[in-house]
């Protein structure tokens, strides 16, 4: 499945280079017309990051949420900075089909794993974002990728996997934003080494071809932003490709 994906500053849809708030490049002041546009094309799912609320909670766009998700026919996933179970609540009430937990959920597993039994894992999605050291070892990174939480993907996942966590966004860090392909090894291993989790590959998506290659590893989504805002292809395209690959 193709998720194409906005991340917004100010009702503006941006992209960050690498997780980098000081290289950030605006694309669009309508993020409603991009995602007709995309829900027209085909997507099912549409992925939405809250950068202000990521950076500061109480500038969250909860406005700008609530309208997106009202005039988008499209299932949404919404993340960036959900460290309470009032931004939770607060999300799936505004809307949100899955809310999307990144560094809560690797800093208070326990609280967050509270968060999927109350909810349901249906509607919760781990966002890990990692980095791969010259070990191997695939150490997930917090705090906008600007802390190194000590702990591996599998070690956290296994703690989650004891409340039938289903959803899990994993980023490989060095290819985020790089349209330079994706980290297809990465996905093999994690799809065979947790089959009971549904993975949502993301980062360095840049042509069909990379879009092929994920399909291939068995990830059951993709995450596309940059790509499409740059009209590398459209989401016609990429649906196309996934489901012939």
């Amino acid at each position: 499945m193709i998720i194409p994906a906005l991340d917004l500053i100010d009702g503006k849809v941006v992209r960050l280079y690498q997780g980098d708030y000081a290289q950030k490049t605006v694309y669009s002041e309508d993020p409603q017309s991009l995602y007709t546009i995309y829900n027209k094309q085909g997507a099912e799912w549409l992925h939405l990051v809250d950068l202000d609320g990521a950076k500061d909670v109480t500038k969250r766009q909860l406005s700008v949420i609530e309208s997106l998700i009202k005039n988008t026919p499209a299932k949404v996933q919404i993340g960036g900075g959900v460290r309470t179970e009032e931004d939770v609540k607060g999300l799936l009430d505004a809307g949100a089909h899955r809310v999307v937990i990144g560094s809560t959920a690797v800093k208070e597993p326990e609280m967050v794993s509270g968060w999927v039994e109350k909810y349901g894992p249906e509607h919760i999605v781990l966002a890990l974002d990692i980095n791969i050291d010259d070990q191997g070892n695939k150490i997930v990174a917090v705090s906008g990728w600007q802390e190194d939480s000590g702990q591996t993907i599998e070690s956290l996942l296994e703690i989650y996997q004891k409340v039938g966590l289903k959803h899990v966004l994993c980023t490989d860090i060095s290819k985020d934003g790089t349209l330079a392909g994706s980290n297809v090894a990465l996905y093999k291993e994690l799809v065979v080494a947790f089959p009971s989790i549904i993975w949502q590959a993301s980062g360095g998506i840049g042509s069909l071809d990379d879009i092929a290659d994920v399909a291939r590893s068995g990830a059951h989504s993709m995450i596309v932003g940059r790509a499409l805002l740059e009209g590398k292809f459209n989401v016609k395209e990429a649906i196309k490709c996934w489901q012939n690959a």
